[in-house]
């Protein structure tokens, strides 16, 4: 089935990133695998090449290609070469977009060209340790003392949290307004009473810096506030469902990314005399996934094009969040097993791939939420 989803703008900036990605991250991700941290160098080379400013207004050194189908490509890309720890996509699709589209002139021109050039890392904190899905019972606060504010908490499980140097932090400043009490702020680097924790030990994508992150009275300016106060809630709802729309996409590009490597391996592997693909038994599971993975990549790529055009629903994207999340997962899984043994040994991609994939049912708020979500939409 032909994929229309893409202009000939697009397949030229996959030809340009594919090749950055196979000399820049392919020959040293092993080695920031075992780091545990992506190098801040190759953030910079990122930028110099226009990677990370798509949805940036020309004005504030960006593309002004405000185009989701861009951020698909890179996604894309990252998974096909099995470099799931690389979170450009977290940066220039999840967190900048929050100062682009909530930003005052004044943040957007003291951020955002940084964000642009990769010499601004940026992430978002909202987990906490007794808070994730349920984002109205966050603990951390912000008061507000003359023109700035004490913020006070703790988070985790923060994604870029080692390098970021903008990290939008989302705090009750009315703890008895509930969800209208809750604002963002955005927490610079080198503020007194920000630290940083421990780099967290995960079952897979070991070289993102995934981190405990700690406020203890730290006054963060009025002019960093994000958005008015109390208007915290509606815009992490409003940019919710493009995160987990990034998600989505991760999923069904990690089956299309498994499913390509395995029937490589089946078709060269020999096993009683013949080659594994030439068994019923495997060429029936690559059926099985090969079709999901078309119909998934028929539902996604629809999803894409609504959000281009600001119709796609909290709906949709929890739909596709869940739906396309287990699909990669499940798809890896039965790959890691047509492999056999080499599946198990992670020097192989499928292996990697499977520990990175089991993350997207968890993250962007878990797909038991997500059911949640499309259900009461449903009953309502």
């Amino acid at each position: 089935m032909k994929r229309t989803l893409f202009e000939p703008e697009h397949d030229a900036l996959r030809d340009a990133f594919r090749a950055f990605v196979a000399a820049e991250i392919t020959p040293h991700y092993a080695d920031w695998e075992r780091a545990g941290m992506v190098p801040r160098a190759v953030w910079r080379k990122a930028g110099d090449l226009g990677f990370l400013g798509f949805s940036v207004p020309e004005a504030y050194g960006g593309l002004g290609l405000d185009d989701y189908r861009y951020a698909v490509v890179l996604t894309e890309e990252l998974v096909r070469a099995a470099a799931n720890s690389v979170f450009f996509g977290l940066h220039t699709d999840v967190c900048v977009p929050y100062l682009v589209r909530y930003g005052t002139d004044e943040q957007k021109q003291r951020w955002l060209p940084g964000t642009v050039s990769g010499e601004l890392i940026t992430a978002i904190a909202m987990s906490e340790p007794a808070a994730g899905s349920d984002l109205a019972g966050i603990q951390a606060t912000a008061r507000r003392d003359g023109e700035h504010y004490l913020l006070n908490g703790q988070k985790t499980f923060i994604s870029n949290g080692l390098l970021a140097d903008l990290v939008i932090v989302v705090a009750k400043t009315d703890a008895a307004a509930g969800a209208r009490g809750v604002s963002l702020f955005v927490v610079e680097a080198g503020m007194e009473g920000f630290t940083r924790g421990r780099r967290l030990e995960k079952l897979g994508l070991h070289a993102q810096d995934t981190a405990e992150l700690y406020f203890q009275d730290v006054r963060v300016p009025v002019a960093n506030r994000l958005g008015a106060e109390g208007q915290g809630f509606r815009i992490l709802m409003e940019q919710l469902p493009q995160e987990r729309l990034g998600i989505a996409v991760g999923g069904v590009a990690t089956a299309e990314a498994a499913l390509e490597w395995t029937i490589r391996y089946v078709k060269e592997r020999q096993a009683f005399g013949q080659a594994v693909a030439d068994f019923q038994t495997v060429r029936h599971a690559l059926a099985e996934m090969q079709t999901e993975a078309v119909i998934g990549r028929a539902f996604l790529d629809r999803c894409v094009l609504a959000l281009n055009a600001g119709e796609l629903t909290t709906e949709e994207a929890s739909m596709a969040k869940w739906w396309c999340s287990e699909l990669g997962f499940r798809v890896a899984d039965r790959c890691l097993q047509l492999h056999g043994g080499y599946g198990y040994m992670t020097e192989y991609a499928v292996a990697r791939t499977w520990a990175d994939a089991r993350v997207g049912l968890i993250y962007g708020g878990t797909n038991e939420i997500m059911k949640e979500i499309v259900g009461r939409a449903i009953v309502r």
